[in-house]
């Protein structure tokens, strides 16, 4: 009975069917589900989970988004692999291996450029925005991370194509002409398009920065792929192009740390010389009682036509303009007050005739 049943098994076992035995076929399913078994209980339950609970445990700083991103790229890989092998053991008609190659070729490469992609996104949202908030940052982030993605959709596809026996050479040359005649018809555009780019990974300027770009002033408030547009202080919005605010000197207040003073203050002749020396130090005392300000220094500078005149510097300790103007009115208030203590008079244009009284006297006579 036993010798019977074996003689039956074998029989049944070397039976062909599509040109391949009975056991070929068996083979073949049992390495697709031994193969499929290893990848989602020892690889995924066991492996990963150890690897993700060492990496959770250890000083290593650890992100779960980039785990996930190789999961599902090596998994379906792996996946795929253990398909191909399986299929690839039996003996099939040449156009059905051509066409399993094609599909499993096509297969790798949807999942390579999957992979890259995520990779890309996953080192621009997590390195380069890391603490960002900067809204030009994040656009151009947005840009930037489709743009890449069609740039690795495309390369991908000319690879494939290039492994599928499609003459990539005479296809690059038909699109390198079509596209020399594309930037010739559009050179403004791409100019536009390059000087949006310089502007968002330079970074010259900010949406929110008050910027002087020649003779225009005013806070930026958009950054477009072809214009940027400021308001400015009158109220009314001035666009200009991307280009022109690249080959500009630009002005940027916003990113001014701190803010120097210079100003002038002249007083009469008449003022004695104790208390002209008096002056630089009560400059200083003045200036050192006000928040938000350095003293740097005083000097009795010159001797004007109608007045004495001293030079002031001081440094404001925040670039905002209103906080500036509130200090220097308090130091204009209280120059005031102890020039009118002290009896200085300031000067103002005027003009003395001296008259010689000798020969005004001889005149008359």
């Amino acid at each position: 009975m036993d010798n019977q049943f074996q003689q039956t098994m074998e029989t049944f076992l070397q039976y062909e069917i599509f040109n391949n035995l009975v056991s070929e076929y068996l083979l073949a399913l049992a390495i697709l589900i031994i193969g499929i078994l290893l990848i989602k209980f020892i690889l995924r339950k066991l492996i990963l989970k150890k690897i993700k609970n060492w990496l959770v445990n250890s000083s290593i700083t650890f992100n779960n988004r980039i785990l996930k991103i190789f999961e599902t790229a090596l998994i379906p890989v792996l996946y795929l692999g253990v398909v191909y092998i399986s299929i690839r053991n039996l003996q099939l008609h040449p156009i059905l291996n051509q066409s399993i190659d094609v599909v499993g070729l096509i297969l790798a490469t949807f999942i390579g450029i999957r992979f890259i992609g995520k990779i890309i996104e996953y080192i621009l949202t997590t390195y380069w925005l890391s603490g960002e908030t900067d809204e030009t940052r994040q656009q151009s982030v947005a840009i930037l991370s489709p743009a890449l993605k069609i740039l690795i959709w495309t390369i991908g596809i000319v690879f494939l194509l290039g492994n599928l026996g499609f003459n990539i050479a005479t296809l690059i040359a038909s699109l390198g002409v079509g596209g020399i005649a594309i930037a010739l018809a559009a050179q403004g555009i791409f100019q536009e398009l390059f000087s949006y780019f310089a502007i968002l990974l330079d970074r010259p300027v900010q949406i929110g920065d008050f910027i002087i770009v020649g003779d225009l002033i005013g806070s930026v408030e958009h950054i477009g792929i072809k214009t940027t547009r400021l308001r400015s202080l009158s109220g009314e919005q001035i666009v200009l192009s991307n280009s022109d605010l690249t080959s500009s000197r630009i002005h940027n207040y916003k990113r001014m740390q701190e803010r120097r003073i210079v100003f002038h203050i002249g007083v009469t002749y008449e003022t004695s010389l104790d208390q002209l020396k008096a002056i630089p130090e009560y400059m200083q005392e003045i200036i050192d009682n006000t928040e938000n300000t350095r003293f740097d220094r005083c000097h009795f500078n010159s001797y004007g036509d109608f007045s004495l005149n001293f030079e002031t510097v001081y440094y404001m300790e925040t670039p905002d303009y209103t906080v500036y103007m509130d200090a220097q009115q308090k130091i204009n208030f209280a120059i005031k007050e102890y020039f009118e203590a002290q009896g200085i008079e300031m000067a103002y244009p005027t003009e003395v005739l001296y008259v010689n009284q000798s020969q005004l006297t001889s005149s008359r006579r």
